[in-house]
């Protein structure tokens, strides 16, 4: 095929392959979201319809994706690991990003009126994303922990902030009311103040969720027979387990070659 005068302006695209034999992580997050969330009601601390909504985007993204191993999220974030082995798009950082940013902010959209039937989206979700290589399974692990610790920390301290506020304090003073504390100081507030116990809060908020594949029993009709077959596939499944400890990877060999970095 004849090349056309003005295909010389290819030369200035650049090279953004990602470093190879490393994990690639993508984290996508919200922006804007705290007027987003203002803007469409959302319940405080947490509301489950907006985590369940986050998730489903994901699972439709890791249902697409096929190179992504697990995801994590929490908040207005989720991260996607794919493989160091992972020759998606040529490892090109910005198709792999784009791409992901992309059917996560479109899913969300599309999927809104199943979660939100009462709410109408009063303006389109954005998602802003970076795709980061982290070189050994010791790096990701420590990455992956490091967000769920993060949600244990935000998530104990908004239960506490919203929790002096339904009470009838102003923002400011619950603010006030929290400046300088630790984690246990907020423990205690919650359990001799409101009598609840973080720890026995539902998992879901203390620990994230996280989608692996796992072998799933789906059911169909054979064509040939008219009889219903029953067939294992690995499917997405979303869980609110704890991945900082070495239990889940151990429970889970195959989303990493070798756990003897952790042993």
């Amino acid at each position: 095929m004849a090349k056309s005068r003005y295909e010389y302006v290819k030369q200035f695209e650049l090279d953004d392959s990602a470093l190879p034999g490393t994990w690639m992580v993508v984290r996508i997050d919200g922006r804007g979201f705290h007027g987003f969330t203002d803007m469409h009601k959302f319940e405080k601390p947490n509301d489950l319809r907006a985590i369940h909504l986050m998730n489903r985007a994901a699972l439709e993204v890791v249902r697409n994706i096929r190179d992504i191993i697990i995801a994590y999220g929490q908040s207005d974030e989720y991260s996607f690991v794919l493989p160091a082995s992972s020759t998606l798009y040529s490892r090109r950082i910005s198709k792999i990003t784009s791409t992901i940013v992309s059917l996560f902010a479109s899913n969300y959209t599309m999927h809104w009126a199943e979660y939100f039937p009462d709410t109408k989206l009063l303006v389109p979700p954005c998602f802003d994303a970076r795709l980061v290589c982290y070189p050994t399974q010791k790096t990701l692990r420590d990455y992956l922990s490091w967000r769920q610790a993060d949600c244990h920390i935000n998530n104990l301290y908004n239960t506490s902030f919203w929790a002096i506020v339904h009470s009838g304090k102003t923002e400011q003073e619950a603010e006030e009311r929290l400046r300088g504390t630790f984690s246990k100081d907020k423990n205690e507030i919650l359990f001799s103040d409101f009598n609840i116990n973080y720890n026995t809060l539902e998992a879901v908020y203390r620990k994230g969720s996280v989608i692996i594949r796992q072998e799933t029993e789906v059911k169909s009709v054979s064509q040939k027979s008219g009889e219903e077959v029953v067939r294992l596939r690995r499917l997405p499944a979303v869980l609110h387990d704890d991945i900082i400890s070495n239990e889940f990877w151990k429970e889970h060999p195959e989303l990493l070659v070798s756990s003897q970095e952790y042993e």
